[in-house]
């Protein structure tokens, strides 16, 4: 006769605790309940569980303190950790205790059970969990793309791996890497970084290598370059995508044999430096049109992470305000502005092609300009007043469709989605295959679908043509 698995949910919110409880139920585990981590202590060394699921912040003892005395006294046990907090800190903070997983709340309860059942089956493996080092930085981010960015920094930070962080001009991507190091066994050693597209070509292979005195005009002496700067720590390799090619070639050879000369130098030397490299155009086309070595780019791309631009991600517009005002305000000396609703909404909506800087910028001459404590409507540049016509767009098609449902549900038809779904993504469709220039690849990726999604809603919807 099989054991049931045994799942312990330790959370001091009743309703957590239930609907926990029935969906592992459910699922075929045996669930055991604590409001309080100072229960489960008393009882884990006694009769342990196969899956700890805790929240971080309790009364008493909080769930990254049961964490830490876990992975000491039962360092096989998987922790998933769950919190509403969901910033970078925690996320690298329950991975550094060696959890298994971390759950930012709200989650879907079929993926909170999926996540035990992979952790049951970590277990059986004898598999060990995640272990980071050190806390994170300062990156803001509800969105569960950001989510899914805060753990991937958490699982890179007991890793020497090279990282390609890819996303939009703005996102974020020098802050991203530099969490990456921070959480990092090299974090003690220097963290250097070059923007690749800012220095002219003919310098480049210097300032990347360094050279002798005499290597050419004007090299009066001889010169570390970045890679001897970096030494034992992390070089951060900006817009890589606008390398010269020649240049590539030199910087595979680092990265497969870990050893460079000087330009003008005869003295072989070794790079001990982690890369992270980063780009805001697509790699694998400049691979297609020949303009970026291929064996590089998979050098680089060991592991990847796609920043999201921020009009994906509008939900964490507020909180990201709050942080640029009051990092504005700490810069002058004066107390923080605050934005009121109808100023949020506008920023909300409007479309941030400079994604993340842009807001930051925004926030800067909103502090500097705006006469009172409060901004409002008056304050704001003009183009940002404009974003509140597409807030009305967007409100105008969702009241139209409201209105369109309602009328065929007041005529009796039923099953109107059957109507109305396939027409929302004929449109969408064609609106995307007109902005991209029919370019398939280009248009799946800004509706959110895959290449072969696109194909086949193409021929579902009847748009061969």
């Amino acid at each position: 006769m099989s054991t049931k698995p045994v799942i312990w949910v330790v959370d001091d919110d009743a309703s957590i605790r239930w609907v926990l409880e029935k969906a592992l139920s459910n699922a075929g585990f045996k669930t055991v309940l604590y409001e309080n981590a100072d229960d489960v202590l008393a009882h884990a060394k006694a009769n342990a569980p196969d899956v700890i699921v805790t929240d971080i912040r309790m009364p008493g003892t909080s769930g990254l303190e049961l964490l830490d005395q876990l992975s000491h006294e039962l360092p096989a046990l998987p922790v998933i950790v769950m919190t509403a907090h969901s910033d970078l800190d925690s996320a690298v903070s329950a991975y550094q205790g060696g959890a298994f997983e971390y759950l930012p709340k709200p989650f879907d309860l079929e993926a909170a059970v999926a996540l035990v059942g992979r952790a049951l089956q970590k277990k059986a493996s004898n598999g060990e969990g995640q272990s980071p080092s050190t806390p994170g930085g300062q990156i803001i981010g509800e969105a569960p793309s950001m989510q899914a960015v805060f753990r991937m920094i958490g699982r890179l930070s007991a890793s020497q791996m090279n990282v390609l962080i890819s996303g939009e001009s703005g996102t974020g991507k020098e802050l991203v890497a530099r969490a990456i190091y921070q959480n990092s066994p090299r974090s003690k050693n220097p963290f250097v970084a070059i923007n690749t597209a800012a220095i002219p070509a003919d310098l480049l292979e210097s300032e990347l290598f360094g050279h002798e005195k005499g290597a050419f005009t004007g090299a009066q002496d001889r010169r570390r370059g970045r890679f001897e700067q970096a030494e034992g720590g992390t070089l951060f390799l900006d817009e890589i995508g606008d390398m010269p090619f020649d240049l590539q070639t030199r910087l595979l050879r680092v990265l497969s044999d870990g050893t460079f000369f000087r330009v003008g130098g005869h003295q072989e030397l070794v790079a001990n430096v982690r890369v992270i490299a980063a780009t805001n155009q697509d790699l694998p086309q400049r691979v297609e049109a020949g303009l970026f070595r291929e064996d590089l780019y998979h050098r680089l791309n060991v592991i990847g992470i796609d920043l999201p631009p921020l009009r994906e991600r509008r939900e964490d517009i507020p909180a990201l305000a709050e942080a640029f005002l009051g990092r504005a305000a700490n810069e002058l000396n004066i107390e923080p502005k605050r934005l009121d609703e109808d100023v949020l909404a506008k920023l909300v909506g409007a479309p941030w092609s400079g994604n993340v800087r842009e807001l930051e910028n925004t926030c800067r001459r909103l502090t500097v300009i705006a006469p009172g404590r409060t901004v409002t409507l008056a304050d704001l540049p003009a183009d940002y007043s404009q974003a509140g016509e597409a807030i009305g767009a967007a409100e105008s098609w969702q009241q139209l469709l409201e209105k369109a449902a309602a009328g065929r549900l007041s005529s009796g038809q039923k099953d109107i989605l059957a109507e109305f779904g396939p027409d929302f993504e004929r449109v969408l469709l064609k609106a995307a295959l007109h902005f991209t220039g029919g370019r398939k690849q280009e248009a799946a990726a800004w509706i959110g679908w895959g290449r072969n999604t696109l194909t086949r809603k193409i021929k579902e919807l009847g748009l061969d043509s």
